[in-house]
Formats: C-alpha cells, structure tokens, sequence
C-alpha cells in the first residue's frame, strides 16, 4: 500500500489529466449518468476536503487567523481588484443575459473548497487559506448582490439567495473541518485515529481524482449541448486566470508575504466558487437558462488550468535558496551573492 501511495504522490499530475480525460468522455457517452454523478459532487467533495483538514494541524489554522495582513491580502484581491477584471471580462457578453449572469456569478465569487487542496499540493499556505475561508463566504455572500447590481442592473437581485452559499458552507467546510478535528483529537490519544489520518493522507490522490472526474462527467454533456454558444467563455475565462494569477503574484510581492502565503493568495485569486454559485444559475428562470451552463463552462477551463497550475506556480513563486547555497552559486558564477 504504502509503495501504490508513494507512486501516485509522484504522478499526481498525469493522474489529475487521466481523470479529466475519463470523466470527459464518460460522460459523452453516457449523458444519463450524469444526475448520478451530479449528485455525489458534494460527497466526494466533502471527503477531499476531510482529508486535507486533516493533514493540517487545528493549532496551525488558529495561528494563520491571527495573520491580518495575509487575510487583508486576500480580501482586497479578491473584493477590490478582481471585480474590476471581472467587469471588464462581462462587457464582451454583455449582449447575452444568460452568459452574462453566469459568468459574473460564478468569476466574482471566490473559492473556499477546493482551492485548498491545489494550494497545498503546490506547496502554499493552505492552513492560512483554511482560515480565511470563512471571511470569503461572508464577503461574497454580502457583495455578490452589489456587484450585479452595478454590472448587471437591478432585476438580478431577484435571483440572488443565501441559502445555496449557507448549505455549501456547512456541508463543505463546517462539517468536514469539524470531523477532521475530532479525528486529530483522537489521534493524540488513540491508535484508531492515527489509522484514520494515514488513510486518509494516502487516499488524497484518487479523492482529488474522483472529485475531477465526476465534476466533469457530470456536467460535460450539458455543456456538449451549446458548445457554440458557450465557446464565446472559453477564451474569457481562460483570461481571467492569467490575470488572476498575476493579480495574486504582485499583491503577495507588493505586501511582501512569504512564499507559501503568495502562493495561496494566486490560487486564491485566480479559483472560483463555480460548485456552490451553481444552483443560484440554475434558480434561474428558463429564459436564461444558458447560466448554469456558463458556470460550468468556468468549472472545466479551472480544473484544467488548476492541474497546470500546481507545477506553474511554484516556478514563479520558487522558494528561496538557502544563504550558503547562494553564495556558493555566486562564486561559481565569479560575484558575491547580495
């Protein structure tokens, strides 16, 4: 078992690519599973999210709260500069109601899921990002309304409603953080709990590989069906991430955050809450029955950039070297490192 985890650790990204292209395909072929697989989104989603909590020690997340200039960070990032993308972004579909909706529900709405676990597997701060989670929701929960107010005009307000947010909330954050504490309390006491964190910590892999391809399976029929009309997203939102990254990367230099903090603010930025904003566009009358399909249209392109992400990121964001070992390259190189 623990040569099979070592292994898929190792190929996380191929792995993470063979899920999308089996979860495509399946569900092309066979478009009646996909109320099934709709419907164990927020289970496998869930588990994923367990199993990361658990790897993250409970003390470490109440420390990453204490830390007001990274959450400050991600709130401005994500409520102040990333609107005005977003605003510029909707203007090119402004023409179509129902894509304009959906791209503005889903892309000014940051995630707080699984965010989590492609920040840890790219070496961020993931317990930091854990603890800003809560103050993500509250924010979007409370601007959201605003900002389709000004992008979109007052009849959106109608279709705007706490409660799809509040169940994501305590259905994929609350009740899994929850669980993973009380395992990591039994942990320190009982040998049961050890086995359930090992379990756990080995099963990331194919947890993180069902959640792609039952998303993807789940919804790529649907999508299949107004390929045409959805192709005007593609390239926006394919955009979006590039800016968002960056956006995420001068924010992390400009406050001069450490590493792993700016790495999590450029995941944070560029990742949206496509899963929890989808019953909102499907709330939706029939008239603009293009919404859901937009957001997720979004959730596709993400997944595919997130897998590209995780080894992107780190190069941009390279831990520093170690002060002997940058001397040494500046002898080699015939100058003194600064």
């Amino acid at each position: 078992m623990s040569r099979a985890v070592e292994w898929w650790d190792e190929h996380q990204i191929p792995l993470y690519l063979a899920a999308i292209a089996t979860g495509a395909p399946a569900g092309l072929a066979a478009p009646r599973i996909a109320p099934a697989l709709e419907g164990a989104i927020n289970p496998v989603l869930a588990l994923l999210l367990f199993a990361t909590f658990l790897a993250v020690p409970m003390a470490e997340v109440g420390r990453a709260f204490r830390d007001v200039r990274f959450l400050v960070t991600v709130l401005v990032a994500n409520f102040v500069v990333v609107p005005v993308i977003v605003y510029g972004l909707s203007r090119f579909v402004a023409d179509d109601r129902g894509l304009l909706l959906g791209l503005l529900l889903v892309l000014l709405t940051p995630c707080i899921d699984y965010v989590i676990v492609f920040t840890g597997l790219a070496g961020g701060a993931r317990a930091r990002l854990l603890a800003a989670a809560p103050l993500l929701m509250l924010a979007q929960m409370l601007l959201l309304p605003v900002y389709l107010l000004a992008f979109a005009g007052s009849d959106v307000l109608a279709v705007v409603e706490v409660a799809p947010f509040a169940e994501a909330f305590l259905v994929l954050i609350v009740a899994p953080l929850a669980a993973a504490a009380l395992v990591q309390a039994l942990a320190r006491r009982r040998r049961a709990g050890r086995v359930v964190e090992e379990v756990m910590a080995g099963a990331m892999v194919p947890l993180m590989m069902a959640t792609l391809a039952v998303v993807i399976g789940s919804q790529i029929a649907a999508v299949g069906a107004q390929v045409v009309t959805l192709a005007r997203l593609v390239p926006l939102y394919a955009l979006f991430v590039v800016l968002a990254v960056a956006v995420g990367l001068v924010a992390g230099r400009t406050v001069r955050l450490d590493v792993p903090a700016t790495r999590a603010v450029m995941f944070s930025s560029a990742t949206r809450n496509s899963l929890v904003v989808l019953p909102l566009a499907l709330a939706l009358p029939p008239a603009l029955g293009i919404a859901p399909l937009a957001v997720v249209t979004q959730t596709l392109v993400e997944l595919v950039a997130m897998v590209v992400l995780v080894r992107l990121v780190p190069r941009l964001v390279p831990e520093p070297l170690p002060a002997d070992a940058s001397t040494s390259a500046g002898h080699r190189s015939g100058r003194v490192a600064p």
